[in-house]
């Protein structure tokens, strides 16, 4: 599991699944002749996408970002349209880490998208019931509302298992929440109306995890939104903003999807100064 040191802060990457989705989808308008360049893809012109929570350290607390594709809640036909090879195995994750789900203080959720949010709730028995149930979750309050009343688009990736077991474990914000001391959820919109980033801060030490506003390295250009953006304008603004703050500050910037790094850390004129790599294995 790879790992990175921000401050006080401590990074860690857990195994949350992988699935493969459709390169022009991850990339809206842009040309495959120009994202094809940033980032690769296989012959159904599909690309490797994680789903892997991070599980960050603070004061004694442990906490996640988002929670991964979870287990065994997604039919054959949604195992194979989302091309899932790999679900998640974070129990077994925290278990090298000595921690257990039950050890997990609080869950940052960036958004309720399936794909982040499926690892919140198991199947027991004809039910479901929440994984983290020691968990405070965190979510903005349009997503948690949309969570709970999706429309006819967003239907398809808000769904009740996801929500209903957790009722009692959430807590809402709206413009932006401090979890402790230097760490930040903020509401962005975007890919999501709910949609929102976390910032820490500790002296000169910064990171930035954008989520699906930035979900992969080769997202960096400003004017790159996904097809499955909600409100792309929205999202390149505050992609703007947020790559701005971060590159004076030379921030680390921290990933979710990414396949091929966990993590970079760009100068004040966007340049790649550092980064993480992760460790790539082949799907059987």
């Amino acid at each position: 599991m790879e790992k990175l040191q921000v401050g006080r802060a401590r990074l860690t990457w857990l195994n949350g699944g992988v699935n493969f989705l459709d390169g022009g989808a991850m990339f809206g308008v842009v040309p495959k002749a120009l994202w094809g360049k940033k980032y690769p893809y296989n012959d159904k012109n599909q690309i490797e996408l994680r789903t892997d929570p991070i599980l960050l350290q603070i004061d004694g607390k442990n906490m996640l970002i988002d929670s991964g594709i979870g287990n065994d809640k997604l039919t054959d036909k949604q195992l194979r349209n989302f091309g899932v090879l790999e679900q998640s195995s974070i129990e077994k994750s925290l278990r090298e880490m000595g921690l257990k789900v039950d050890d997990i203080d609080s869950v940052l959720m960036t958004h309720l998208h399936f794909d982040h949010a499926c690892g919140l709730t198991k199947p027991v028995g004809d039910t479901y019931a929440p994984v983290f149930k020691n968990a405070t979750i965190y979510t903005t309050a349009v997503e948690w509302h949309e969570m709970k009343n999706p429309n006819i688009r967003s239907k398809s990736t808000y769904w009740e298992r996801n929500w209903e077991p957790i009722v009692d474990q959430v807590q809402t914000f709206d413009k932006e929440i401090t979890i402790t001391d230097g760490l930040k959820m903020i509401h962005t919109s975007g890919h999501s109306d709910g949609h929102a980033i976390l910032v820490f801060q500790e002296g000169d030490n910064c990171f930035i995890h954008m989520a699906d506003i930035m979900p992969t390295h080769a997202h960096q250009n400003k004017l790159w939104a996904l097809a499955y953006d909600d409100y792309p304008v929205t999202s390149v603004h505050e992609k703007e903003k947020w790559m701005d703050f971060g590159y004076q500050r030379e921030s680390w910037y921290t990933f979710y999807h990414d396949a091929y790094y966990r993590a970079l850390k760009f100068d004040q004129s966007g340049e790649k100064i550092n980064e993480v790599e992760r460790e790539r294995y082949e799907y059987t």
